[in-house]
């Protein structure tokens, strides 16, 4: 499956960072991880920081995937509302899982900076924005869950948000706690830290067969080399759907755009992350080279061929609702592409083991925030295989 179109930014900007080789024996290993994108970047180092022979293997060029289609925006805040998640798993489960993903940034930026990773990593505020009047009580209603689970963050009424930005909306929500980053330069990164700490890393090494056995699972490399492991993570992304006989969640296709450099943001208050609630999703954010990123416009994924049929009017729909906000700003379009993406009933990813395939973990960060959802199934996958206690496993299991 193409999982992206053939211009996501980051890959095109940043080139091949690290030339890895492909696999040309057999190997033996505690656990092997099958996807050398973000997620399974950080469920490596994890693994072989806390001392397990770990084995990472890609089919393509690592960092390629869906990572190299991803904004990178960092949100602790789930695709389904905290109100509504509350009505649909608990207040206990619904409240950790926020918790979880804003720790999950600041995370990010302790290895960013243990690793000396330069991946344009950047603290940024959140602003979410309602569409409509109707949507006020909803959005104060949202507010007060947040504040009372110790998230900071104000509620913005029409005149605040006139006062910060160049356009109104009915109410908002500005939130403190967010970031940005660069995830094919932060995957490169954490590679590099965990190849220290001893990770064996394989790009263009295609898995043609999985064979579980009593003591583990062998899996078999399109040129016939074998690798024996006690457990394989399947850290896929998206094409992780091949191995589950269950529903895990449905996949959508999503848009996005990145512009030439912009030389004046005065309009933009501290270059925040945005996003508007309903559908078609749309969101925002800045980089480190004065770029400008708009996403959304998602539609259901049919296949690739129709997906990227679709670039060129969503990449017009999108400028011009980024042109509705900003109209001072002029938005050159650079480079546009088409991606990815899972959404799941509840908004949570799947993380652990599923009856699908035996001695088999499954990171599938779906969600808008994939990226601190990968932070999380790194966690609860190392701890498990380590036979620690994890207590937040059960709020992303698939018998959840």
């Amino acid at each position: 499956m193409n999982l992206t179109s053939d211009y996501p930014f980051w890959s095109i900007r940043n080139g091949l960072l690290t030339n890895y080789p492909s696999l040309d024996g057999d190997l033996v290993c505690d656990v092997v991880v099958v996807g050398g994108g973000i997620t399974g970047a950080l469920v490596g180092y994890h693994l072989a920081a806390a001392g397990v022979a770990t084995v990472l293997v890609d089919k393509r060029e690592i960092g390629t995937g869906s990572t190299s289609g991803s904004t990178g925006l960092l949100q602790y805040e789930v695709d389904v509302p905290l109100r509504q998640l509350v009505r649909q798993i608990g207040p206990a489960k619904a409240n950790r899982s926020y918790q979880l993903c804003l720790e999950a940034i600041g995370k990010i930026n302790l290895l960013v900076n243990k690793l000396h990773i330069r991946c344009e990593f950047e603290k940024k505020p959140s602003l979410f924005l309602a569409r409509k009047q109707t949507e006020i009580s909803d959005v104060r209603e949202e507010f007060a869950l947040r504040k009372k689970n110790g998230i900071k963050l104000d509620f913005w009424d029409r005149s605040e948000i006139e006062k910060h930005f160049p356009f109104s909306r009915p109410a908002a929500l500005f939130s403190r706690d967010g970031g940005q980053v660069d995830p094919h330069r932060l995957t490169h990164g954490l590679l590099a830290g965990a190849s220290k700490q001893g990770l064996k890393i394989f790009d263009r090494t295609c898995i043609l067969q999985f064979i579980p056995n009593r003591r583990g699972i062998q899996l078999i490399t399109e040129t016939g080399f074998k690798i024996k492991a006690r457990r394989v993570v399947i850290a896929a992304g998206f094409e992780s759907k091949t191995y589950l006989r269950s529903e895990a969640g449905k996949l959508k296709s999503t848009y996005a755009l990145i512009s030439e450099p912009v030389s004046n943001f005065r309009d933009w208050y501290r270059r925040s992350l945005i996003w508007e609630s309903g559908s078609p999703y749309l969101y925002l954010r800045t980089t480190a080279e004065n770029r400008i990123i708009v996403g959304g416009e998602d539609e259901d994924f049919v296949n690739p061929k129709l997906r990227d049929a679709l670039i060129p009017g969503k990449t017009r729909t999108l400028v011009r609702k980024f042109k509705t906000l900003f109209p001072e700003i002029k938005l050159q379009v650079a480079y546009s592409w088409a991606g990815i993406f899972g959404e799941t009933k509840d908004g949570l990813a799947y993380i652990g083991s599923n009856r699908s395939l035996p001695h088999a973990y499954f990171a599938l960060g779906y969600g808008g925030n994939g990226i601190t959802y990968s932070v999380i199934a790194a966690e609860i996958i190392r701890d498990d295989f380590l036979g620690r206690k994890n207590r937040d496993a059960i709020i992303f299991s698939f018998n959840r």
